[in-house]
């Protein structure tokens, strides 16, 4: 009896002993209250003892360390990795076991043996999967700062990566349930990102600065690729920040020079659509170089450089066109000066802004949309004081150009544009066919909605019939996330152009053809975005009566 009695409390000390390191299941994490993390204070002090430990942190740099935590070959820890239990906690495991060992070996073999062979059942029960594949919901239970440390930083890369905050709540919100923390509150806005991970004693609270940087389309990719993984349970917190990180700290996969190039070929490709002829290609190629050159130096100058830049670049580009008109030069001013700043042009962040909107996002919608008027008043008042310089009225920029190349010219255009995108932004090779089939089936369907219903309705029929192949080529193996093949497609439908002709009549004293130009710009805007919204609902459709489940690929968008 007395052995055993010693072999049951060696049992009970050995099974305390090993329950901080084993493998939590799914259904273990809904029953079983989990123990709260300790956070570590900024200045590397203990933090105050008060029921929610907030953390701010304040960039992704900050979200992000340098070095992970990593298991040394010897079963030792080279940082302080929150997935690996503290040096006091295993040492405090080793001794106790070493009890339970003691325990076992006095009270005889027969004990021993049943105690290894129960060990050994709940190993080959637990730590593998039965479908053979180690997932974030088979490993370690991650703690809540841990969890709270890669979700305030994927939320910050994907408000950078102009996702809708709708999506990124959604998004990180299902990462904590799969983790294992299913009250997972976030907050998304424009310009910060806010997270609490609940625990079982204290809860865990982040904040972060967000939309202070623009990513390319290569890195906006890995970025959303990283995030369904992370939702799917794929990929769990530590390797998660790690992946995060090298994304978006990857240098661009082309050199400058070719990058100057994308941004010429981009310009010849909008000039083109626009119905342009010989010399308004020279010249937008020519400025289009000149704005690239000086983007490209300047592209890590603050907010206020940038707004100031926007201004200069739209001042320059005008006055050197309107000069050229003042001279006689057999050039059209909109062919000639819309492409060498389309890059200024907030079409994706207004369409992005109707998108918030229409998802009952009133703070951020409403945000994106002062954001986008002010880009376009700057590049208006860029435009209006160079004519006044030159002596050239802007409303005459709203004369419309002929099609010099023909019929086939626009479509020509589309084609170079997309080249144009993929070199000045970076997309990868393997999505290079999915993007150019997005472009042209939008700029196809605006045509085609033109003439059937007219301008407006042209582009909500552009983007109703892009939309479900964006989704679609997000579902195949090789295809890009929506996202990214969504954004050449808005750079062909937004009404950048035609709002910016709006705001400069306007300023140049033609009230009221500016203010109707301008009330067709955000009637178009309002048009892309239920488009955008009736091809989700589509591919939704569509899904459904095929028997397919609801990934939510039409999530991403809206």
């Amino acid at each position: 009896m007395v052995a055993v009695a010693i072999a049951v409390l060696a049992l009970a000390a050995l099974v305390l002993a090993l329950v901080r390191r084993r493998t939590y299941t799914q259904s273990e994490l809904e029953s079983e209250p989990r123990p709260a993390a300790d956070p570590v204070a900024p200045d590397g002090g203990s933090p105050s003892p008060d029921e929610h430990d907030t953390v701010v942190l304040p960039s992704l740099a900050a979200a992000i360390p340098d070095t992970l935590g990593v298991l040394d070959p010897d079963g030792g820890s080279t940082t302080s990795d929150p997935l690996v239990p503290p040096a006091s906690d295993r040492a405090a495991a080793a001794g106790a076991t070493a009890q339970a060992t003691a325990g076992l070996t006095a009270a005889g073999p027969a004990a021993v043996a049943a105690v290894t062979a129960a060990g050994g059942a709940a190993s080959s029960t637990d730590a593998t999967p039965a479908h053979g594949i180690a997932t974030a919901r088979d490993a370690v239970v991650p703690d809540a700062a841990g969890l709270t440390r890669y979700l305030i930083a994927l939320g910050e890369a994907l408000i950078d990566s102009a996702s809708p905050v709708a999506e990124v709540t959604r998004t990180l919100e299902e990462i904590g349930r799969v983790n294992g923390y299913p009250g997972t509150q976030v907050i998304a806005l424009p310009t910060a990102i806010l997270v609490t991970v609940p625990g079982s004693e204290q809860s865990q609270t982040a904040a972060a600065s967000a939309g202070v940087r623009s990513y390319r389309l290569d890195q906006i990719e890995d970025v959303l690729q990283i995030a369904e993984r992370s939702r799917r349970g794929l990929v769990g917190p530590t390797e998660g920040l790690t992946q995060l990180r090298r994304a978006v700290t990857a240098p661009a996969p082309y050199r400058t020079i070719v990058q100057l190039g994308g941004y010429v070929t981009y310009s010849l490709g909008i000039a083109l659509i626009l119905g342009a002829n010989l010399p308004d290609l020279l010249v937008a190629g020519s400025l289009g170089a000149l704005v690239a050159v000086v983007q490209l130096a300047t592209a890590r100058t603050s907010g206020y450089l940038q707004a100031l830049l926007v201004l200069a670049s739209a001042f320059t580009v005008s006055a050197v066109v309107f000069g050229l008109v003042r001279v006689g030069a057999p050039i059209d001013l909109l062919s000639s000066l819309v492409p060498p700043l389309v890059m200024f042009l907030p079409g994706a962040l207004l369409t992005t802004a109707v998108i918030d909107l229409a998802t009952r996002q009133m703070i951020a919608g409403s945000a994106r949309l002062a954001a986008g008027a002010m880009q376009l008043v700057l590049l208006a008042l860029g435009i209006s004081g160079a004519a006044g310089l030159v002596g050239v009225r802007a409303s005459v920029i709203a004369e419309t150009p002929g099609q010099a190349f023909g019929p086939l010219g626009p479509w020509l255009g589309v084609v170079v544009f997309v080249v144009g995108v993929a070199l000045y932004h970076c997309v990868r090779l393997s999505s290079m066919p999915w993007v150019l089939a997005v472009v042209v089936v939008a700029y196809a369907g605006q045509v085609l909605g033109g003439l059937v219903f007219g301008g407006v309705m042209s582009a909500l029929v552009g983007a109703a019939v892009m939309t479900p192949l964006a989704l679609y080529a997000a579902g195949e193996r090789n295809g890009p996330p929506a996202l990214v093949s969504f954004l050449p497609g808005f750079w062909v439908l937004v009404p950048g152009a035609l709002g910016l002709i709006g705001v400069t009549q306007t300023l140049d004293g033609t009230a009221t053809d500016g203010m109707g130009t301008i009330l067709t710009s955000g009637a178009t805007m309002v048009a892309i975005s239920l488009g955008v919204l009736v091809g989700i609902a589509l591919h939704g459709l569509a899904r459904a009566v095929r028997g397919g489940d609801d990934d939510g690929d039409g999530a991403a968008l809206a």
